[in-house]
C-alpha cells in the first residue's frame, strides 16, 4: 500500500492475506473516528495503519503469531473509547486512562512482539496521541470490562447491561429478550404474534394489542360494495404512563392525515438529555416511525392509496402482561372465527359475496373492482413481489377484490417492514403448501373460475 493512500473496507477484500479482527477494529472506526472529531481523525491513520501492515505477508506473519497479542491490545482501545463523547465534562480523563491501558498492553506483549511492524506502530502512535492529549504516563488505567451505566428509560439498556447480584460473573439478570412481530395491511391481512396468517372482515374498531404497556386499536371500513372485506382507514395508539420514563402519548392516524407528532403536538417524551420516546417521518404523509425505547417497542404507519398500514415489535413479555379482561387482542390471538374471510387460510373467492347482489348492485361492484383478471393481477403482483409467499397471495387477493392497484404497493410495504422489524428471518416468509393450513393457490383459481361461471350463468 502506498504512503497516504486512502484506506477502506473495500481494500481489505477477503483473501489468505486478511484478519478477521482487523476488520471489526476498521468497521468500528467508520463512525468511531467521526465521534472525535479532531482527536479521531488523527487517530485513524495510525489505527488503519495497523491494519494496513496486515495486508502485507510479513504483517500477517507477526499478527498471527500466537504470542503477540497487538491486536487484542489494539480491539480493547477501540472498545474502551467508542463510549467516549469529546464534547462531555472527563473526556480527556477518560482518552487518557484508556491510552495508558493501551500503552501497557503493548508493554505486556513486547517481548513477543520484536520485529513487528504492527506493533512498532502501535508505539510510536500511542505517544503521539499521549502528547496531543496532555496525558501523563503514570496514572490510573481503564479496566477492558469497563461498567457501563444502565438507562432506565431504555429496555436494552435494562436486560443487557444488568448483572446479577452478588455473582461478580457478568452473566445477564435475563436471558437475551425474545421480540414478537405483527403486521396489518390489505383488506384486511392479518400477521399475529404467532406468525399465523389471517384474512378478516373486522369492520369498525378492533383492538390489535392491549397489555399493560400499549394499545393499539384499527377501524376498518368496506373497501368495495357486495364484499365482505375491510381496509383500515384510523389507527389509535395509546403509548401507557411508565415510571419516570414518559407521560400518557396517544398517537392517532387518519386516512389522508397521518401527523409526525402525537396528539399533544410532541414529537418525543422524556427528560432533556433522554428521549425515551419518539417519532421519525421517513415520508410526510406517507410513512412514519414509533420508537419507544423505554419497553424496546418499533411501530411503523403507512398510509397507500387510501387505506392505512401497521407493523409493530415488541418484547415478549411485555406483550403478554394483560389479564383476562383484555383477552380480545387480534395480534395475540388472531381474528374471532366469525370475523375471518380465509378458511384454515385459504383465501375464499372475492365474487362469492357477488352471487347474492342484484344486476344493478352487481354492475357497481363491477365497476369498482376495476378490470383485474386472475392473470393480470397475478402479473402486478409479481411486478414487487417475487416471492410467493403469503404477501404475493395476499395481493394478488386484495387486486380482485377492489381493483385497486395501490394495493400491490400495500403488499409489498408490508413485507418490506416485517423484514425490517420480525426477529426471525427463518420465519419471515410464510408459504400456502405450509404448516399455516394455507392451500395451493390452485385451488383458488379453481375456485374463481367456478364462481365465474357460476355468477354468468345466473
Amino acid at each position: 500500500m502506498a504512503q497516504g493512500s486512502p484506506f477502506s473496507l473495500t481494500d481489505m477484500k477477503v483473501s489468505g492475506k486478511f484478519s478477521h479482527v482487523c476488520l471489526d477494529v476498521v468497521t468500528e472506526l467508520k463512525s468511531w473516528g467521526q465521534l472525535f472529531v479532531g482527536v479521531g481523525f488523527r487517530l485513524r491513520p495510525f489505527l488503519l495503519q495497523l491494519c494496513g501492515g496486515l495486508l502485507s505477508g510479513a504483517g500477517e506473519s507477526q499478527v498471527q503469531t500466537p504470542q503477540c497479542r497487538i491486536q487484542k491490545c489494539t480491539t480493547d482501545f477501540v472498545s474502551l473509547t467508542s463510549h467516549l463523547n469529546p464534547s462531555l465534562d472527563g473526556f480527556d480523563t477518560e482518552f487518557c486512562k484508556a491510552l495508558r491501558a493501551y500503552s501497557a498492553c503493548t508493554q505486556r506483549t513486547s517481548k513477543s512482539c520484536r520485529g513487528n511492524l504492527v506493533f512498532h506502530s502501535a508505539m510510536l502512535g500511542i505517544t503521539d496521541l499521549m502528547s496531543q492529549r496532555n496525558c501523563s504516563k503514570d496514572g490510573p488505567t481503564s479496566s477492558t470490562h469497563p461498567v457501563i451505566p444502565i438507562e432506565p428509560c431504555n429496555y436494552h439498556s435494562r436486560h443487557h447491561q444488568a448483572l446479577r447480584p452478588g455473582t461478580g460473573t457478568g452473566a445477564p439478570e435475563h436471558p437475551r429478550p425474545t421480540y414478537l412481530f405483527c403486521g396489518l395491511f390489505g383488506d384486511p391481512h392479518l400477521r399475529t404474534f404467532k406468525d399465523h396468517f389471517q384474512t378478516c372482515k373486522v369492520e369498525g374498531a378492533w383492538p390489535l394489542i392491549d397489555n399493560n404497556y400499549l394499545s393499539v386499536q384499527v377501524t376498518n371500513v368496506p373497501v368495495v360494495y357486495g364484499s365482505s372485506a375491510t381496509a383500515t382507514n384510523k389507527i389509535t395508539i395509546i403509548f401507557k404512563p411508565y415510571q419516570e420514563c414518559t407521560d400518557q402519548k396517544v398517537y392517532q392516524a387518519v386516512t389522508d392525515d397521518l401527523p409526525a407528532a402525537f396528539v399533544d403536538g410532541t414529537i418525543s417524551g422524556g427528560d432533556s438529555e433522554t428521549r425515551s420516546i419518539w417519532i421519525l417521518e421517513k415520508s410526510a404523509g406517507r410513512h412514519v416511525e414509533i420508537h419507544a425505547a423505554y419497553i424496546g417497542v418499533t411501530i411503523i404507519v403507512r398510509q397507500q392509496g387510501h387505506y392505512l398500514t401497521l407493523a409493530v415489535r415488541m418484547p415478549e413479555e411485555l406483550a403478554m402482561a394483560f389479564d383476562e379482561t383484555q383477552d380480545l387482542q387480534l395480534c395475540m390471538n388472531g381474528c374471532p372465527t366469525s370475523e375471518r374471510i380465509d378458511q384454515e387460510g385459504h383465501l375464499q373467492l372475492p365474487m362469492l359475496g357477488l352471487q347474492q347482489a342484484s344486476f344493478q348492485q352487481q354492475a357497481r361492484v363491477e365497476a369498482q373492482r376495476g378490470v383485474f383478471t386472475l392473470e393480470s393481477a397475478s402479473r402486478k403482483c409479481r411486478e414487487q413481489l417475487e416471492v410467493k409467499d403469503i404477501y404475493f397471495h395476499s395481493c394478488v387477493f386484495d387486486l380482485l377484490t377492489t381493483g385497486d392497484a395501490n394495493f400491490t404497493t400495500a403488499a409489498y410495504n408490508a413485507l418490506k417492514d416485517m423484514e425490517t422489524l420480525h426477529p426471525k428471518r427463518e420465519h419471515w416468509h410464510i408459504f400456502p403448501n405450509s404448516a399455516t393450513g394455507l392451500r395451493p393457490f390452485s385451488l383458488l383459481l379453481n375456485a374463481l373460475l367456478t364462481g365465474f361461471l357460476i355468477t354468468v350463468l345466473l
